[in-house]
């Protein structure tokens, strides 16, 4: 730190006696200077120290004045106790006084309220109030301050004290200093700095001590002693330094701390006081002899730079070491003046006013940054320069360069012949270091630390200020006095080339070639001999790694990120691909590296072409390369089919093309065009070729137009270059059916796969008519039913198939499916039975018996069962090996439709409100149900219901005995909720009737004239001869019918045909015969009946008793004596047998269904025909044939 004076000058009054000058005042925006000297108040102009304009107002000396902070008004206090209120343009407005001369004067910071100090008491003055608010005191007040933010006010006592009052002059805080009024308080001062957390206080007073307080007065730290009486103290504007003087006759500058800096001025009198200007580095000290000299303080750069860390001096006593690519600080706080700075490698040197520090990094780390001391070398040196190295400090001083360990020891001079203007580190091992020294004569040497001599380099003529060595140390750069960089060959001692403008240079430590100076606002690099590359930039260049330049601009050190462009290009230029690339390694764009890349191809040095693509990824001519590569390690080595290659890549295509036709290979010439869909160039390229080519060509035209999104074009170029597939498939997506009506018409029947795609397109566009004509055209009678199937004509595959046979599967197996989709499951079952599809016609049954029982449709699981059993009777036909199983389903099927048709009636008057039977017809039905229910029940089929309708049928109907067998039969059934209270009042009713039947119900047998009774341990059977009952199947009333079977060398077709003869019998005619008998007369009336005993088939009917079950056999004579009207055949499809049954009852008319072979009452069977349309029980249609 050194102080410049500006300007001084010297007061006196008009007898050219001195005035001393007692306080200063700078205006806030730091032009005018306000000085208190004699009687007057002097406004001077700060830029020149011009005395614009001396103000009269007061009587006596003047000894305090005061700014504003706005700036608008400033005041004058006297020993003529008063206080005048100036203006900004030098106009007294106010005047008031204190019972004692003024002492000190200061404005508040915010509320800009005036505090005016006197012997004995303190006032607060503020535009707005009319009158001065006065406090006493009990000493004499000397100085006082405000706080920044304007709330209390600190004044400073003869007697030792300082007192700190808030705003309204209540004292808050008293501070007594231990010398009391031995050391009064002779001056104070707020550090104005915002960073600090607390308000700090510096008193100065004369016991010639400096000390801090705290806004709650407790002390910072301890008392600084001085060693002079100090008149005044004050703060720079951010509270960094304090300026104070006093009676050592001088000015000092002190860290904010109180650490002493150096001296400002020295004066011939007592300084009594010093301002700092406003925001800047100048210093203004008014002294008893009434001189005011004006000081600008110019603070040096103290620093230190290896490689990538910079040490630099901050606020005079710290040390800042920023890590200029991590951008890491980190703060030593040495607490004495910091003279020099030196750093190498792990090393750090600080040299202070009576010591030297040494520092080493806690780790070998690259970006460790914490330092820890090493060694202290406590003695005080004097030097202008200072370098460490691992184990040695440098000291430099004028011609002289001293050695000196770590601790103290000096190992080696060197006495130079000039004075040193620079000196470098430049490395070497541990202790053995090497240093580049510039002489101010021009010579440059070079001194390792081990040797006592000195080794010379070279000598030029002008003066050396910097210096640096490349990395190769094969280079040396130098910057002479007249700012010229030079550059010289160190083997040689050639000047290689040299550069004007330049006050730094530094090589770049990653590259041989490359370096930068700075000079004129300009930053300047050159590589190798090409011209030098340009760029703003303010300041010093100190360093230079790679991309980075270490740049020092003021205070303050910046790593600057400068593209390696120029030099790269520099180097592309003269197709040094190799050395262009270690240039762009250092940082360039991903533009320049592509540049790079691409330079690098076309000169075909792939090894740098393909460093420099994957630098920026391009995959592509990564790929290119890579085959190539290939190529050549396979023995190809035609450069220019490579280039041809690479040209293609880059888009140059007709170069590319040249130089293809010029290796032999027209083919990649040609493949490029069609790929890149330049058609026109191709036709041009081929000019008159091969046909065969124009035909390849024209169908990749057709490829491209397709991809392109012109289907039409593609189709018509398809088609002409022959390729009907691609063409149709074009066609045929586009839904355009006029081209392919007319292609298709035009394609012979010989080309099966194109017509056949285009029936396929028919097909999907429902244009079937045009695909039964493309299949008719191609003789595919499959594909044509196939084509009938899927689009549901069935009338025409049913066409088809009465003529084609073979495909009937084809047609009847989709149909059925067809129909199951659309819940048409009968019919469904049919055509599958038509299909030959037995296992899914009885799948399909199945599950639709399974659903109506389910779903409690008993009348539908009667006839699906029925149907069932047909189904199993034709397998057992068309399946020997299956006959057995499939006959005993049949009997199992039939035996379950019967009982399902019969529960239907009983289920429904069980749910149902009202029933449409009678109850006699309801009372057989249950009986027979329950005669059918000794075991298991069949899913779906109550018991509970079946038992319930029987009894309360046979109750009604006078069967008391069966409705109580039957009510004795649910009481070991669970019986639901909704049954239980009647069934009970039933049960108990039924017990009050005779236990007997009535006796028109109990049915009799036809074949042996037995009456049974009404529950039959029989079954369905007669209790006497065991002939089963035949049942009406609408009533369930035992027919007048037994069944008869003919002898075994007897066949069906005779049986027929010997009841077909219809033998007459012999009858007598119905007549009067008068009989005489002695006296009396009879007359007998004959009705024309036989006798019984003449009938055959009546004779065989007898039997002789027994348990087992005897048939009823006949033979040729007992079928010719039958009459056809009296027989009911059963006609069943092989393999069974047909059944026959004789009519007791001629007279009784007795209907048998020629498709279900269930028997009806004539009369029933017409009735329910009527209703349904259909049998009630196979639902045959009536107009069906039989």
């Amino acid at each position: 730190m050194r102080a410049v004076a500006t300007w001084i000058d010297k007061v006196h009054d008009r007898d050219k006696v001195e005035q001393c000058i007692y306080d200063l005042a700078f205006r806030p925006d730091g032009s005018q200077l306000i000085v208190a000297a004699g009687n007057r108040v002097l406004v001077y102009d700060t830029a020149d120290g011009t005395l614009i304009q001396p103000l009269k107002g007061h009587k006596d000396t003047v000894y305090c004045v005061a700014y504003a902070k706005d700036g608008k008004r400033f005041a004058s206090g006297s020993a003529d106790k008063s206080i005048i209120i100036w203006t900004s343009k030098l106009e007294g407005i106010l005047k008031y006084t204190h019972n004692d001369s003024i002492q000190c004067v200061a404005y508040n910071p915010v509320t800009h309220q005036l505090a005016s100090c006197s012997s004995g008491d303190f006032g607060l003055w503020s535009p707005e109030q009319k009158s001065v608010s006065k406090h006493k005191v009990s000493s004499k007040i000397t100085c006082c301050g405000w706080t920044n933010d304007g709330q209390y006010l600190a004044l400073g006592m003869m007697n030792g004290v300082v007192s700190i009052r808030n705003k309204s002059g209540e004292e808050k805080v008293k501070i007594e200093r231990p010398g009391g009024s031995s050391s009064p308080i002779w001056s104070i001062a707020w550090n104005p700095s915002k960073d600090e957390h607390n308000d700090i206080l510096a008193v100065a007073d004369w016991g010639q001590r400096l000390s801090f307080y705290q806004l709650s007065g407790k002390q910072i730290g301890k008392d600084r002693q001085l060693n002079f009486d100090p008149c005044c103290v004050s703060f720079f504007s951010k509270g960094e330094y304090i300026v104070m003087g006093g009676s050592d006759k001088q000015a000092s500058l002190y860290t904010k701390d109180g650490v002493r800096l150096g001296t400002i001025g020295e004066q011939s009198s007592w300084v009594w006081t010093c301002r700092v200007k406003p925001d800047s580095n100048y210093v203004v000290l008014g002294c008893q002899d009434g001189t005011i000299a004006f000081f600008q303080l110019i603070f040096s750069t103290v620093h230190g730079l290896y490689k990538d860390r910079y040490a630099y001096r901050d606020s005079m006593t710290d040390v800042i070491v920023q890590h200029l690519i991590t951008e890491q600080k980190v703060r030593i706080k040495c607490r004495e003046l910091v003279k020099k700075i030196a750093i190498y490698r792990s090393r750090l040197a600080i040299q202070l006013p009576e010591k030297i520090l040494i520092y080493e990094l806690h780790s070998d780390d690259s970006s460790d940054m914490h330092y820890r001391v090493k060694e202290k070398i406590c003695k005080r040196f004097e030097c202008n320069l200072l370098v460490v190295c691992s184990q040695h400090i440098i000291l430099c001083q004028e011609k002289r360069l001293q050695c000196l360990s770590f601790t103290a020891v000096r190992e080696k001079e060197w006495l130079m012949e000039s004075l040193i203007r620079y000196i470098k580190v430049i490395g070497g091992p541990s202790g053995r270091e090497g240093l580049l020294v510039g002489l101010k004569n021009g010579a440059i040497l070079k001194i390792f630390v081990d040797n006592p001599f000195a080794i010379t380099l070279l000598k030029q003529n002008t003066s050396v200020r910097c210096l640096d060595m490349s990395t190769s140390r094969s280079k040396l750069a130098v910057v002479d006095e007249h700012n010229t960089c030079l550059v010289y060959d160190i083997h040689t001692k050639e000047l290689l080339f040299q550069e004007p403008n330049a006050n730094s240079v530094a090589w770049n430590t990653q590259c041989e070639d490359m370096l930068c100076f700075s000079g004129s606002g300009y930053l300047n690099i050159k590589a190798s001999n090409f011209p030098v590359h340009q760029q703003k930039l303010q300041g010093f260049v100190v360093g230079y790694n790679g991309s980075k330049i270490f740049c020092l601009h003021v205070y303050s050190m910046a790593a600057v990120e400068v593209p390696q462009s120029a030099p790269m290009y520099q180097y592309l230029e003269r197709r040094m691909f190799r050395e262009a690339y270690q240039i762009a390694c250092l940082g360039v764009t991903d533009n320049d590296w592509r540049d790079l890349a691409t330079e690098a191809l076309e000169g075909l040095d792939f090894h740098t072409a393909k460093k420099a693509f994957i630098r920026v990824r391009d995959l592509r001519y990564l790929e290119l390369i890579n085959s190539i590569e290939e190529r050549k390690k396979r023995g190809e080595s035609n450069n220019q089919l490579f280039l041809a290659d690479v040209y293609a890549y880059q888009g140059k295509f007709h170069e590319a093309a040249k130089l293809y036709r010029k290796t032999g290979h027209d083919s990649r010439a040609l493949s490029m065009y069609t790929d890149l869909r330049m058609f026109d160039y191709a036709k041009d390229f081929l000019g008159s070729a091969d046909p065969k080519d124009t035909k390849l060509l024209m169908k990749k035209q057709a490829d491209w137009a397709k991809n392109s999104k012109e289907p039409r074009a593609a189709a018509d170029m398809y088609l002409t270059a022959g390729e009907h597939m691609k063409a149709i498939e074009i066609i045929g997506e586009h839904g355009w059916m006029d081209m392919l009506i007319d292609l298709a018409r035009k394609l012979d029947k010989a080309e099966r796969e194109p017509l056949s795609r285009c029936a396929v397109f028919f097909k999907k566009f429902n244009h079937h008519g045009y695909a039964a004509e493309i299949y008719n055209k191609m003789g595919d009678l499959k594909a044509l039913v196939q084509l009938h199937v899927d689009a549901r004509h069935w009338d025409e595959a049913f066409s088809l198939v009465e003529k084609h046979s073979q495909f009937r599967d084809d047609v009847y197996v989709p149909y059925a499916q067809w129909l199951a989709e659309h819940d048409r499951f009968e019919e469904a079952q049919r055509a599958f039975h038509r299909a030959g599809r037995q296992a899914d016609a009885v799948r399909v049954l199945e599950q639709l018996t399974h659903n109506a029982v389910v779903e409690s449709r008993f009348n539908d699981a009667s006839y699906y069962y029925w149907m069932l059993s047909m189904q199993c009777l034709d397998i057992a036909r068309d399946n020997t090996e299956k006959k057995e199983e499939m006959l005993k389903k049949f009997h199992s099927f039939q035996h379950l439709a019967e009982l399902y048709h019969v529960y239907h009636s009983v289920h429904r008057y069980m749910s149902e409100p009202f029933s449409s039977n009678m109850p006699e017809i309801l009372f057989n039905i249950s009986r027979f149900l329950f005669h059918n229910l000794t075991r298991d029940a069949p899913l779906g089929i109550s018991k509970v219901d079946t038992l319930y309708a029987l009894a309360k049928q046979s109750k009604l109907l006078g069967a008391y005995k069966v409705a109580r067998h039957a009510f004795e039969k649910l009481q070991g059934l669970k019986i639901p909720s909704r049954y239980q209270d009647s069934m009970e009042l039933s049960c108990l009713t039924v017990r009050s009737k005779p236990y007997r039947d009535s006796e028109d119900l109990i049915p009799m047998c036809y074949r042996c004239s037995t009456n049974n009774p009404l529950l039959n341990n029989q079954g369905n059977s007669c209790i006497n001869c065991r002939q089963p009952f035949i049942y009406s199947a609408s009533s369930y009333e035992v027919l007048p019918l037994v069944e008869f079977y003919l002898e075994e060398d007897i066949s069906d077709e005779e049986a027929v045909s010997l009841i077909d003869l219809e033998v007459p019998r012999v009858q007598t005619n119905s007549s009067w015969q008068e009989m005489s008998s002695g006296e009396a007369q009879c007359l007998r009336v004959d009705d024309g009946i036989e006798d019984p005993e003449d009938d055959p088939f009546t004779a065989k009917l007898s039997f002789e008793g027994g348990r087992a079950f005897v048939p009823v056999l006949v033979n040729r004579g007992v079928l010719r004596s039958m009459s056809r009207r009296d027989v009911l055949i059963k006609r069943w499809p092989r393999p069974l047998s047909w059944q026959y049954y004789r009519s007791l009852l001629p007279d009784v008319s007795i209907t048998m269904c020629p498709s279900c072979f269930q028997m009806f009452h004539s009369e029933d069977y017409e009735l329910l025909v009527l209703q349904h349309n259909c049998c009630p029980y196979c639902r045959r249609p009536i107009d069906e044939p039989s």
